[in-house]
């Protein structure tokens, strides 16, 4: 089982979002057979492995054994994954595109890269699980309590700056066999829980 797995496929996309199915995706992070599954979600066994037929057509729950139990044999099914990403490919005709003139304050615009940060990696680890490989990404998440809104706005200038001269001194446009990666950095408000999390526009 994965720690986290993309769907890119409009149709498992669809599957997943059933609450239901979404219900049964994360009881089967452990083993369980629809006997099991009908006593923990109150359905029927037949309606459970309805279900269960749909999630498994699509690749987001696969059977780890069959056992015989008298007449009958029980299939022994578990989520592929920890938990799941829906890649904005599964929407590919309504998906945000970043490649407009970048706007740094936008919010929208922060989404649009978020987005095709899902996008790219998502398509990245899809690849690599199939040559079952590991892709090469780094990433820090860190945050920072500004006092004002003068000292947010000074920090991501020194940070655009910072970032500017490093991909100056790093970046080798005729390198051979040489392979561009994307940097992606982003400042938004921290989000509580149960609070107000409307973002002030100063």
């Amino acid at each position: 089982m994965h720690d986290i797995a993309v769907i890119e496929d409009p149709a498992a996309a669809e599957a997943s979002l059933d609450p239901m199915r979404a219900r049964l995706l994360a009881e089967l992070a452990e083993p369980a057979s629809a006997t099991m599954l009908a006593a923990r979600v109150g359905l029927a066994r037949q309606k459970v492995n309805y279900h269960l037929r749909a999630l498994e057509q699509h690749g987001l729950i696969e059977l780890v054994e069959e056992r015989r139990k008298g007449n009958v044999t029980e299939r022994v099914m578990r989520a592929t994954a920890a938990s799941y990403v829906i890649s904005p490919i599964a929407l590919s005709a309504v998906r945000p595109l970043s490649a407009q003139p970048p706007d740094r304050l936008s919010a929208r615009w922060l989404l649009a890269v978020a987005a095709r940060l899902v996008q790219d990696v998502g398509s990245l680890i899809t690849g690599a699980d199939r040559a079952k490989k590991r892709v090469a990404t780094f990433a820090i998440d860190a945050q920072v309590r500004f006092a004002s809104a003068t000292d947010r706005a000074a920090f991501a200038e020194e940070l655009a700056a910072t970032l500017s001269t490093l991909v100056g001194r790093y970046h080798d446009e005729s390198a051979p066999g040489g392979r561009e990666h994307r940097v992606v950095i982003a400042l938004h408000p921290n989000v509580a829980p149960g609070t107000d999390n409307s973002a002030p526009t100063d």
